[in-house]
């Protein structure tokens, strides 16, 4: 069996594991994501994962199947994205499905209702977690800092006074600053 086989493999098994056990979606997958690719197997630095979920997030489709498919295809190339993938789905089809047969009947079983809560409650810590894991490889910069605050206002503020705002928008309006940034950057530095 070649290197590339062996990593594809990897991969596949990688994402069984981390499809099996993430709950709450795509976000909470963030920081075990984070902890296989960058600090675990070294696939990728800090800085192109903080990159890798800005665009997995807004790009169509789910942020954990985005991301399994771009740590697959940077990973492996073609094969180890459809490997990331399909092993990143697998538990999740799997899951629902078998929820589905049983579904009226699972839901009435008084444990299951309580492991629901306790689930929502470790949720709320893995999307956390992962948002400050990010945060602290962000490279502070008036900038970045400036932007990160005024988001953190924003969603606060709106959240509050229960104004509806995409994600989404935040993270266009904000990559439309990054580039105005980077263009006065280089217009000040041919002025020099």
């Amino acid at each position: 069996m070649n290197n590339k086989t062996k990593k594809i493999i990897n991969l596949f098994f990688t994402m069984l594991k981390i499809g099996l056990f993430t709950f709450g979606g795509g976000y909470a997958m963030i920081a075990l994501l984070q902890n296989e690719f960058v600090n675990k197997k070294h696939f990728m630095e800090k800085d192109e994962f903080l990159d890798m979920v800005a665009i997995a997030e807004s790009t169509p489709g789910p942020i954990a199947i985005n991301s399994a498919t771009y740590i697959g295809y940077k990973t492996a190339g073609v094969l180890g994205s459809a490997a990331a993938t399909l092993g990143v789905c697998i538990p999740s089809v799997v899951i629902i499905y078998v929820i589905s047969l049983f579904f009226d009947a699972f839901l009435s079983l008084t444990f299951v209702q309580y492991a629901f809560k306790g689930i929502q409650a470790c949720v709320v810590y893995l999307i956390l977690s992962a948002g400050i894991k990010m945060f602290k490889g962000l490279k502070r910069t008036p900038f970045t800092i400036f932007i990160f605050s005024v988001v953190l206002c924003l969603m606060v503020a709106f959240s509050l006074l229960s104004v509806k705002f995409s994600a989404i928008l935040y993270i266009l309006i904000c990559g439309l600053l990054g580039i105005v940034i980077y263009l006065l950057g280089l217009i000040k530095g041919k002025g020099e």
